[in-house]
């Protein structure tokens, strides 16, 4: 019961975050849309999904061989300060209006936000700081690239993102290690799950670099220097957190705003139906992945969470009537 009463916790609460995150970019598509907030001249343009594909190999390679020679000060405070500029972001459409005669007409609300999301990560980066403030990147995230990406290539990118994740996590493994890495680094680039109310991030980050150190020194000794940093755990459900990368609540969630902002189709309680069709697909593949997760076993989130995503979204769209072409985005590029 005790085993049973974890997974319950681990699975609403990944439900829960991800729901939030996807309804949360559906909110602020307009108002970053309104705000002038897209970052690319011509969001049809298919070679922004290449572009963008390439910044994120890159970004790859930059930080595993950062974290492989152990120079992983400078990322850490970048990426921090990442999260505080696009919290910011987010801020700025849902705080009121903050002024002071030193700044003159200056909205500093973004600026008062997104400062307490840099210092949290800084002082204090228990798992619920963690947590909220990769709450809020990742709703911003996927509302300002859901805003600067059409539909034709939204579905590129998250095609390739998913091909890629495969490949990272079944081929290469690489994916692996960038994920125990980034545990050390105690960023919103990864959510934390806690099954049990005594969890501590802090405390299990530490643990974690104590023991992959002591691993890499072992097998360095043994192999010359090469060391598997995949961490699994076989067996019963007795783990005291799960974790997930942001992106994969991110990237299907680029989806749904780009098919809320690009597309227009009939509403269903006040939401329109094809991106309200990308959020069921998700959810269907985040219980999928959730189940084989659960079983202790490293997988790739994206083919799952991105198929879903678009599948939910195709079928939804052409159920209201949407030609396949206009629901590919292919008549908005072509």
């Amino acid at each position: 019961m005790h085993q049973r009463a974890r997974v319950a916790v681990a699975v609403l609460g990944a439900a829960t975050f991800f729901l939030v995150v996807q309804f949360g970019a559906l909110a602020l598509a307009g108002p970053f849309e309104a705000a002038g907030y897209q970052s690319v001249e011509d969001p049809q343009n298919p070679a922004n999904s290449v572009l963008y594909f390439g910044v994120i190999l890159v970004a790859t390679v930059i930080m595993l061989g950062l974290m492989r020679y152990g120079r992983t000060t400078g990322l850490r405070v970048v990426l921090v300060l990442t999260s505080g500029l696009i919290a910011g972001y987010v801020f700025s459409v849902i705080l009121p209006a903050l002024t002071i005669p030193a700044f003159g007409s200056t909205n500093i609300s973004p600026w008062v936000g997104g400062a307490a999301i840099v210092a949290g990560l800084l002082f204090y980066p228990e798992w619920w700081v963690i947590d909220l403030s990769a709450l809020i990147m990742g709703m911003g995230a996927a509302a300002l690239f859901g805003i600067s990406f059409g539909i034709f290539p939204a579905l590129l990118l998250l095609v390739a993102l998913a091909v890629y994740d495969a490949i990272s996590v079944y081929g290469t493994k690489h994916m692996l290690t960038l994920a125990s890495g980034v545990m050390e680094l105690r960023v919103p680039v990864l959510v934390v799950l806690p099954t049990t109310l005594s969890y501590s991030f802090i405390d299990d980050a530490a643990d974690m670099a104590e023991s992959v150190g002591a691993d890499e020194d072992e097998t360095n000794r043994d192999s010359g220097g090469e060391s598997d940093d995949s961490h699994t755990e076989e067996g019963g459900f007795d783990r005291d957190a799960i974790f997930i990368g942001l992106g994969d609540a991110v990237m299907p969630s680029i989806l749904v705003a780009s098919a809320a902002v690009f597309l227009e189709t009939p509403t269903l309680l006040g939401i329109q139906v094809a991106p309200l069709g990308a959020i069921v697909g998700t959810m269907a593949g985040l219980f999928v992945l959730l189940k084989m997760v659960l079983e202790g076993r490293p997988h790739a989130g994206l083919p799952l969470l991105n198929g879903g995503a678009i599948l939910g979204y195709l079928v939804a769209a052409l159920a209201t009537g949407t030609s396949l072409l206009t629901a590919l985005g292919l008549d908005a590029v072509f």
